[in-house]
């Protein structure tokens, strides 16, 4: 009875049709080829990464400006405007570079123009002019590094948030500036200190040269060793980092020094061009800066960024305010010009901080492994 009662698994599985036989049935067209469509597309798409795509739009932006400066002015497209360009770029595309390690590490730094105010007023007193080129610019990094450490200390190990801390510390900053300069300007005495404004190589300004050389060495660090890195990875998914055995709070903290180390080199660039320390030196440098990164394409929220991007970020910025002041207009119309742009690339990253997200709010792995070009 129970031999009656079971199933006789060999019929039905010979039953089944042989795929290999010669009576096997043929396969639809098209099957085991390639399915077209955007599934084929992706592999051509992948030749150029999100982020090169954003920076080869920067560079037609850029483009399409300088034909509206050349129509606009014939002095646009003028050797010296160029120059110009270059060299009004140089010092807030220093402070870029250590804005973009803040904010792909997942913080923001509002105190960089203050930080650039205290150390340019205190390389500029009479008792540091008196140490000389090398007690100048000793002051200058050290004053930034310090402000940045500090920063960098009640963030990561005080657990104040970035938005709060800075502000705060853009206020203080401000304020000890304008204590220790009285509110006058500090008349830099040492002529070899302004030497650095205006010394030329191959009729480019050394302000141009230093900010291409902290950019190569900004690029270097973020792409091609452990710390940048650990950048990616930090911001875009701190617990995650921190169980990957990241050291989180103390690369928080280097994160923060980095910037202000950024915020000395600009401030002894912008002394010696203006040829004094004033404690109004660096005003809103902070809005020019998180809007050259975010134009260049770096999340606010952190993981993903690019250090060409930001720097292509500070040129377009640099060429409208050019063009703005070749045309004579005025700086309300600069400053709204710039608040609306921030506006726009904030609604155009939308979409692409909402894909970078799991279902749970938690970014996927793949956000931290973001790098820049």
């Amino acid at each position: 009875m129970s031999d009656l009662a079971k199933p006789d698994l060999t019929k039905s599985a010979s039953a089944e049709p042989d795929s290999t036989g010669p009576g096997a049935p043929e396969p639809p067209e098209g099957a085991g080829k390639p399915a077209a469509g955007p599934a084929a597309a992706r592999p051509m798409v992948r030749l150029l990464p999100g982020r090169q795509v954003h920076s080869l739009g920067l560079v037609v932006v850029l483009g399409l400006l300088c034909v509206v400066g050349t129509v606009t002015s014939s002095n646009f497209l003028t050797s010296s405007n160029i120059v110009n360009i270059l060299t009004s770029a140089a010092v807030i595309g220093v402070i870029t570079v250590g804005q973009t390690f803040v904010i792909i590490g997942g913080g923001i730094d509002l105190s960089v123009g203050a930080i650039v105010a205290v150390a340019s007023v205190w390389c500029t007193t009479v008792a540091t002019q008196d140490y000389g080129l090398g007690g100048m610019l000793f002051t200058a990094v050290i004053v930034g590094c310090v402000v940045g450490l500090l920063n960098g200390v009640l963030i990561a190990y005080g657990k104040i948030a970035a938005f709060i801390t800075t502000l705060a510390m853009m206020a203080s900053a401000r304020g000890v500036a304008e204590r220790l300069s009285d509110r006058q300007s500090q008349v830099v005495t040492v002529s070899s200190f302004n030497d650095i404004a205006t010394k030329k190589f191959l009729g480019i300004p050394l302000l141009v040269y230093l900010m291409a050389a902290i950019v190569v060495v900004g690029w270097l660090l973020l792409n091609r060793t452990t710390f940048g890195r650990r950048t990616f990875a930090v911001g875009g998914n701190p617990e995650a980092a921190r169980l990957a055995g990241i050291a989180v709070r103390r690369h928080t903290m280097l994160l923060y020094l980095l910037s202000g180390a950024c915020c000395g080199i600009a401030a002894i660039m912008l002394t010696a061009r203006t040829t004094s320390g004033a404690s109004n030196l660096g005003n809103l440098y902070e809005l020019d800066s998180i809007a050259a990164v975010i134009i260049g394409g770096t999340l606010l929220a952190g993981g993903r960024g690019s250090l060409i991007g930001s720097i292509l970020g500070v040129l377009v910025f640099t060429t409208i305010t050019n063009i703005f002041v070749l045309n004579n207009l005025t700086t309300d119309i600069q400053e709204i010009a710039k608040g609306g742009i921030i506006i726009v690339a904030v609604l155009l990253q939308r979409p692409r901080t909402r894909g970078t997200r799991g279902p749970r709010g938690t970014r996927p792995a793949e956000s931290v492994k973001g790098t820049s070009a």
